[in-house]
């Protein structure tokens, strides 16, 4: 199939690597005019000038209401709606600047930092577009993360943030529903994706060939997802194909919570 989002204006949260940015480009192949928002300006204006001329980059610091406010208004303006949003833009904070991320010994500030970056911008994204999407249609797909579902303890604030994403998702499919508003929302779940993030804790060369398989032993599908397969989830949910589907979550983990591939003894 082809042009699965023809016409429709899609913005896109942490676009400028990883997911974001396949989510961008697979969205224009598709046919949607993509506005890539990210902090990373140079980086977020190469993407977009790679992609074409259906991309656009405009800056976004999610964490800042005004900002939201700004970048809504700008997409309006200059094309008329938003039918899709991705809310992708988030932090682990196990960079070295935010210390310890266990539940004993983690900071209350890098607590609200996460949250800050991770839950209450998918709250002003989701308050944001659907004031502008509710008199006609619309997809907001929030991506969560296998650690909004199960216990991480040595990134407590990342996995209660990425929770939060699941469950205002569906307070906001539901209340949608409630309105009679032709918007859906629905979470992805991604884990195990190889994304920058990822490289530079691979190394190079044969450290690289061990600890690719040290990590990959206990996924079921033995091996890293890629962020092309988050996108094209992203893409099916942003789709019409997906039209009777709100309020969901979809893991993408190569069966990790699935169980275990392992025979029992």
């Amino acid at each position: 199939m082809a042009n699965r989002l023809k016409d429709k204006v899609a913005l896109i949260t942490g676009a400028a690597q990883g997911i974001g940015k396949a989510c961008a480009e697979l969205f224009v192949q598709e046919g949607a005019f993509v506005f890539i928002s990210d902090t990373h300006d140079d980086l977020g204006r190469k993407i977009a000038q790679e992609i074409g001329p259906q991309a656009q980059y405009i800056h976004l610091d999610v964490q800042h209401e005004d900002e939201w406010e700004r970048v809504i208004n700008h997409i309006i303006e200059e094309k008329g709606s938003l039918e899709i949003l991705v809310n992708n833009a988030s932090i682990t904070g196990l960079q070295a600047v935010f210390g310890l991320q266990d539940p004993e010994n983690a900071s209350l500030d890098s607590w609200r930092k996460i949250h800050a970056i991770n839950s209450d911008s998918v709250f002003l994204g989701c308050q944001k577009a659907i004031r502008k999407m509710k008199n006609g249609r619309g997809s907001i797909i929030n991506i969560s993360s296998r650690s909004g579902i199960v216990g991480v303890p040595g990134a407590a604030a990342y996995a209660a943030s990425k929770a939060a994403v699941r469950n205002h998702t569906k307070s906001v499919a539901l209340y949608c529903c409630e309105k009679g508003y032709a918007i859906r929302c629905n979470s992805l779940h991604p884990a195990a994706i190889l994304t920058p993030m990822w490289e530079a804790m691979l190394g190079t060369g044969s450290k690289r060939d061990e600890n690719l398989l040290q990590l990959t032993k206990d996924i079921p599908m033995k091996k890293l997802g890629t962020p092309e397969d988050v996108a094209y989830a992203a893409l099916f949910l942003a789709s019409e194909e997906s039209k009777y589907i709100t309020g969901s979550e979809l893991i993408i983990d190569g069966g990790i919570l699935a169980g275990t591939s392992s025979s029992p003894k």
